[in-house]
């Protein structure tokens, strides 16, 4: 097989497996979203990230407790519903991670997609509230770890930022265009959400395109608060991005405000759209999302703050999302799982006692 077909062949899987509603003929079941109940090894979730292999759906997160046994904790299941430990990533930090980023204390975000034969989970490594970081790679041929193939293989780094760069280099995600190319958004606070192009041989950035795209951001407002100390202003938090191709439009799915801070988390889930996966990006009433504009898609109620560090998951019996939430009453980070409805062509979603979000 020559490079070019199986190039060609390759991001076709990444559109299946990444992006499988990506085809007009695939049609979603309309009405209105509901709460897919969890339960078993469901608290302490942070930035889930979901995809299904066989018949398992399997999730992957950042670690929250103060102690832990690995890095990127694998959760698993067979229904949705029910979900169960199956492992970390890593035993620890990787030594070049330690060695690059000496303060770095837990492993965040991470993200997974199937292109090239083998399953690509993109991580991220920082230090809470600085933009000296860095996003990473690992594969899998499987996700089973009964398989005797099973083996996560560290890839090395991605894409670093640093203190003097706009941008910061955390929360990946890997989209397809409509032409089969991968591209990666991230980014947290500071000038708002990237993209680069993504090589499909490698998992690591294109030599073709080494444009890095301003794909949304927030906007200063007339009176800032004053800014926390050793940290970004709070008005720049925009990060969390994740990308779904529907119907004609890419679909930008960011987290605005604050995360982490228990049951203060104000934490909510936005959406814009475009025709092009590299923007521009609106929302449903026409602003840029490079101006601030966001349509809520998740908002926090008196039972769960912060929804937010979402991820999206399209299949055949229709999409979910997946994203954590704080208890209004504990504060801690909980897994929580929705339908999505795609009526009028823009999504919506339900969270555990609030009404379907509804675009206005």
């Amino acid at each position: 097989m020559n490079s070019w077909v199986e190039t060609r062949l390759l991001a076709a899987a990444v559109m299946l497996l990444v992006s499988p509603a990506a085809s007009k003929c695939q049609a979603q079941p309309q009405g209105t979203p509901s709460v897919i109940h969890v339960e078993g090894d469901v608290d302490g979730v942070h930035d889930p990230s979901i995809i299904k292999e066989g018949d398992t759906w399997y999730l992957f997160s950042t670690v929250t407790e103060k102690i832990s046994a690995g890095q990127l904790p694998i959760r698993c299941s067979r229904d949705l519903h029910s979900w169960k430990r199956c492992g970390f990533v890593f035993q620890g930090i990787p030594d070049w991670i330690k060695k690059e980023s000496p303060e770095t204390k837990d492993l965040w975000a991470p993200d997974e997609s199937y292109f090239g034969g083998k399953y690509h989970l993109y991580y991220a490594f920082s230090v809470f509230g600085k933009n000296t970081s860095g996003i990473a790679l690992v594969t899998n041929k499987t996700l089973n770890p009964l398989r005797p193939d099973f083996k996560w293989v560290d890839e090395g780094l991605v894409l670093r930022s640093r203190e003097k760069d706009d941008f910061n280099a955390i929360d990946p995600n890997i989209v397809a265009d409509s032409e089969g190319h991968l591209w990666m958004s991230f980014g947290s606070f500071w000038s708002g959400i990237k993209m680069r192009r993504i090589n499909p041989l490698t998992g690591k950035l294109a030599n073709e395109d080494t444009k890095l795209y301003s794909l949304a951001g927030r906007v200063r407002p007339e009176n800032p608060g004053p800014q926390p100390p050793n940290l970004p202003d709070d008005w720049q938090a925009i990060e969390a991005p994740f990308i779904v191709r529907h119907g004609d439009y890419f679909y930008l799915f960011v987290s605005f405000d604050l995360c982490c801070r228990g049951v203060k988390s104000n934490y909510k889930t936005m959406v814009g759209r475009s025709g092009n996966v590299t923007g521009p990006y609106v929302d449903a009433a026409g602003k840029p999302m490079l101006e601030g504009g966001g349509t809520p898609l998740l908002v926090g109620n008196e039972l769960w703050a912060g929804p937010g560090g979402e991820s999206i998951l399209q299949q055949a019996g229709g999409d979910v999302i997946v994203f954590h939430a704080y208890d209004g009453k504990t504060g801690k980070p909980r897994l929580h799982i929705s339908t999505m409805d795609w009526t009028g062509d823009w999504p919506h979603a339900a969270l555990e006692g609030a009404p379907r979000n509804t675009q206005k």
